[in-house]
């Protein structure tokens, strides 16, 4: 048999079916009745407090909508691919729509909705091999997905749904980018502050140029110059990824630790380009702090701090021996009381201070072994930078033998006057502190294995514990061998040597206190076609100017080739060139920026992905606005502060743990700027955060190791067959790589919607990852068969109700029922509320077996209950039981306390020790009378009639103890 059989339906033409049995049929004739229905009367349409969308005031049945308290539940939008969703997707998009339906229920004005993050490399490279433009492919993706999303039954406003390819969503990614590039940090204030005001600081003098000399004194390139070095957006000569192979430059986490493309595995080389940066570094503190203020996971917080990086240590200046033209080489380091241990350094091959640093020639006494067998420091060190060029980060920092050569320089250590050794080696990264490290090998491993290559000395600062037989120590101790005539470090420990250090270094300007951060400033260009062009222009000077607001938004051109060119043949030593360089009569432009009209260039690299995604959130609230991002008042409403010292943000945002990192940190850095600059309200744009788990399926692998498709495997006597061959079974994320793809359309077809929504919320908490098992979605589908029974004749289609009173046991497991599910659905487990409704479900079907059928009182709530869950079939019911509006504004039910008390309690009873019977007694007994039928059980008066009874207690409501 298929270890996962293609989906079938439940039930079949040639099965004798009544004809109004709940089918998959049924199912979706309702399904898209009601469908077409929301969409008519636009039942989720969230009014906002003012503008376009201040209406409806009133929702259907007379509801007000703007008296309510709002709540703004969002998911992390997705990617529109050509292979559409699989049914690993929708699981947080349901489980946001179950809460936002009940939040309706329960008098919220909800904001719900659903956009796209529609730019991207895969249409892209599918318009570099056919010809089709990006747009179209990507428009055709979200048409397919939005009729997906619609057939899941997503109580979306979809009045709101935006892709960040639509020319008026970009159009204010580019009015954003201008907002930071006209914007300056000021670490006083902690805060972006418009640039202009800084401007106004260097004319009156407030501020002094870099230099000394006076602002008026310098052209006018100069002080643009001085400004541009200030903008949280600047440009900056920079590493990219460049890859030949795929025609474009990637970002880090598109490049695998092997130094290939993700996409088609093609090499990736290191190329030095000329970029847009984002100060994100500046706002490092603000963002580790804010992540206390947020009700986050607490794992995805270790991960952005871990990210930031931040650590307290030392800026220690070293001179470089005998030249006066060079400036000092500073290193950061966390364990500045090593500093009498570093007997060499390290500088990056990508360092700049190697152009100016290795002199004509190696010193008298160089070593044969530093020179790796060139004739002067200059090949030596340009030879070791292509070699380093090729390697990826993870070959250079995992690299068992370390690699380098000399540059022929020497530093003078601060603390002795010792002239040590200047290397250059790939294991130093340019990207972490300065791009240059004191190595301590007595305190550090890797300096520790340099050393070994490179026969250099080793000096211990820190007292390993007695018995210690290993290389270099990394651990806790007295310092030893570090003091000179003016200080001694010896004896103290690490905290105390390192205060002890950092203030000598301070009082003689060999060094400062310094935090520093692992994060880096975020390299915000690409050379691509597809994406959000830059609201940028150059004049004759090189230098950028933004454009004004009138001029926005700045259109893609249309091109006739959607690859980078090449400045070379070879893919070893290529460059690359932008698409929109070849749209020259796009490019070169003729402008009036208010001094005339003159010529410019515009820039041809294009925003990343991330862009649009750093603010989308906002734009859902007012995505109609011509004249503005956001109206304030509306993100006020929706976004604000609810109380003092709140950071404000959307009330939920749900999404994969996979974006906990780049998308979550761009995007609060984003806000961040925007809420200096006095554009929102809120501090952060989401308050709180829950990471859905992942759905899993099998999959398998022939003896290749290639996947087959896991629904055409047959499992024989415990092992497992594709085309007549054995093949490996293995467990993962569900996803076309894998080939172990379902789809949703394949179960609503076979069962419906409202059956694929039972079935992924039943499988387990949200949070955590699960199977996913095509053979046991039946079991949801007989759940909603029986919801289905209760209230219709399978026969006539008429219903089956009655006006009888509830009974008293029925009505405790009705009340516990309602008590339970209200809170599952507030704290995001629905998985438990379904078992409690199939519970429910079950008694109702057996007072219906006995009475001929079940009561209307019992019957309402549980369709109620139910709606949240499966809202189709409960629309429908809803109707059937004679309501003419819609239930997604009914309140839903309220459990009444006194049917939450039992009538009475079981309590177990320990005979030394054991139990040895149970009693049921009045929930309101006195502890005499549990003890009275306590010693009345037969079970129990066995092991204590005829013995002494020494002592017994009562804990009320749970147990009675004996010892006899």
């Amino acid at each position: 048999m298929s270890t996962e059989p293609a989906v079938e339906p439940a039930e079949t033409a040639e099965q004798d079916v009544p004809p109004f049995r709940y089918t998959a049929a049924l199912a979706s004739e309702i399904e898209s009745r009601w469908q077409d229905r929301w969409q008519s009367e636009g039942t989720f349409h969230a009014p906002n407090p003012t503008g376009p969308m201040a209406e409806p005031t009133v929702g259907p049945g007379g509801v007000d909508l703007v008296g309510r308290p709002k709540m703004y539940v969002l998911d992390m939008f997705p990617y529109p691919s050509g292979a559409g969703l699989h049914v690993g997707h929708p699981l947080g998009y349901i489980a946001t729509d179950v809460l936002t339906r009940f939040q309706r229920m329960n008098g919220h004005n909800v904001l719900y909705t659903m956009g796209f993050d529609a730019f991207g490399l895969p249409a892209e490279q599918y318009a570099v091999q056919t010809g089709t433009h990006p747009r179209k492919t990507t428009e055709d993706n979200v048409m397919a997905f939005r009729r997906q999303l619609r057939r899941l039954g997503l109580g979306h406003d979809d009045r709101r749904s935006v892709a960040t390819t639509d020319v008026e969503f970009y159009r204010w990614t580019q009015w954003i980018f201008v907002q930071i590039f006209n914007s300056w940090f000021d670490k006083k204030q902690n805060k972006a502050r418009p640039i202009a005001e800084l401007v106004a600081e260097f004319e009156a003098g407030e501020r002094l140029v870099p230099d000394g000399r006076a602002w008026s004194a310098l052209t006018e390139v100069e002080r643009r110059e001085i400004v541009d070095g200030y903008r949280l957006a600047y440009r900056s000569d920079a590493p990219v990824n460049w890859c030949p192979g795929l025609g474009t430059v990637l970002a880090n986490e598109e490049v695998t630790a092997d130094g290939r493309s993700e996409r088609g595995n093609f090499p990736v080389f290191k190329r030095n380009l000329t970029q847009w940066m984002m100060r994100i570094t500046a706002y490092a503190d603000r963002l580790i702090d804010d992540l206390d203020r947020m009700d986050w996971p607490e794992p995805v917080k270790i991960m952005q701090r871990n990210w930031i990086g931040r650590s307290t240590g030392a800026s220690v200046h070293f001179a470089v021996a005998d030249r006066d033209d060079a400036g000092p080489l500073t290193v950061f380091t966390t364990r500045p009381d090593t500093l009498f241990g570093a007997t060499y350094m390290v500088v990056s091959p990508e360092h700049p201070i190697l152009e100016t640093l290795v002199p004509a020639a190696w010193p008298d006494g160089t070593k044969e072994s530093w020179t790796g067998g060139h004739a002067t420091p200059r090949d030596a060190v340009t030879s070791y930078q292509s070699e380093a060029s090729r390697k990826t980060e993870l070959d250079r920092t995992e690299a068992k033998v370390k690699t380098g050569v000399f540059t022929g320089a020497y530093a003078v250590n601060p603390v002795n006057d010792t002239r040590i050794p200047i290397f250059t080696s790939d294991y130093v990264l340019m990207g972490y502190g300065t791009g240059a490290i004191m190595a301590v090998p007595g305190q550090d491993q890797r300096d520790w294995d340099f050393t070994k290559v490179f026969d250099l000395p080793i000096i211990r600062t820190v007292q390993p514990p007695a018995g210690f037989d290993g290389e270099a120590y990394v651990g806790e101790g007295a310092a030893i061998n570090s003091a000179n005539d003016s200080i001694s470090l010896n004896g103290l420990g690490v905290t105390e040597a390192k205060a002890a250090i950092i203030e000598w270094l301070e009082q003689r300007g060999a060094g400062e206190g310094t935090v520093q951060y692992k994060l880096r400033d975020w390299l915000f260009s690409r050379q691509r076609y597809w994406g959000e062009p830059f609201p940028i222009v150059y004049d004759e000077t090189g230098l950028p100017i933004a454009l004004p607001a009138s001029m926005l938004p700045v259109e893609l051109p249309e091109v006739d080739d959607y690859s980078p060119r090449t400045y070379a043949d070879d893919d070893a030593n290529s460059m690359p060139e932008p698409p929109l360089g070849k749209a020259t009569d796009w490019v070169e432009v003729e402008l009036d920026l208010g001094d005339g009209p003159r010529k410019y260039r515009r820039e041809t690299n294009v925003m990343p992905q991330w862009a649009g995604s750093c603010w989308y959130e906002l734009r859902y609230l007012d995505p109609t606005n011509d004249d503005a991002m956001v109206d304030p008042e509306v993100e006020k409403y929706w976004m604000g502060p609810r109380h003092d010292g709140d950071v404000g943000g959307a009330d939920l945002y749900v999404g994969g743990v996979e974006h906990a990192v780049l998308h979550l940190l761009y995007s609060r850095f984003w806000h961040k700027v925007l809420f200096d600059l006095g554009h929102v309200s809120s501090a952060e744009p989401f308050h709180r955060l829950v990471n859905q788990g992942y759905i899993q399926a099998y999959a398998f692998k022939d003896s290749r190791g290639q996947y087959v498709p896991a629904a055409e495997v047959e499992e024989r006597d415990g092992k497992f067959f594709y085309a007549g061959e054995e093949v490996a079974r293995e467990y993962g994320k569900i996803g076309k790589s894998l080939k172990n793809v379902v789809t949703p359309d394949e179960i609503c077809q076979a069962y419906g919607a409202d059956t694929f929504r039972v079935y992924e919320m039943s499988t387990g908490p949200l949070e955590t990852s699960r199977p996913w098992e095509t053979r046991a979605v039946v079991g949801a589908y007989r759940f909603l068969q029986r919801v289905w029974r209760l209230l219709v004749d399978e026969q006539t289609g008429g219903l089956k109700i009655s006006d009888a009173a509830v009974d008293d046991e029925t009505q405790r497991l009705l009340h516990r029922t309602i008590d339970g599910v209200r809170k599952d659905y507030a704290g995001l487990k629905a998985n438990t509320a379904t078992a409690k409704l199939i519970e429910l479900t079950n008694r109702l079907t057996a007072v219906a077996a006995r009475e001929g059928a079940a009561p209307r009182a019992a019957v309402e709530p549980l369709v109620l209950m139910t709606a949240p869950l499966a809202p189709h079939i409960a629309e429908e019911l809803w109707s059937r039981l004679g309501h003419a509006q819609t239930l997604t504004f009914v309140d839903f039910p309220v459990a009444d306390e006194k049917w939450l008390v039992a009538d009475e309690v079981t309590y177990p009873v320990q005979v030394n020790g054991k139990v040895r019977g149970r009693v049921k007694v009045a929930a309101d007994a006195d502890s005499d009378a549990v003890l009275a039928a306590a010693l009345a059980d037969p079970a129990v008066s066995s092991y204590v009639d005829g013995r002494q009874l020494r002592k017994s207690i009562v804990v009320p409501g749970r147990i009675v103890t004996l010892v006899v």
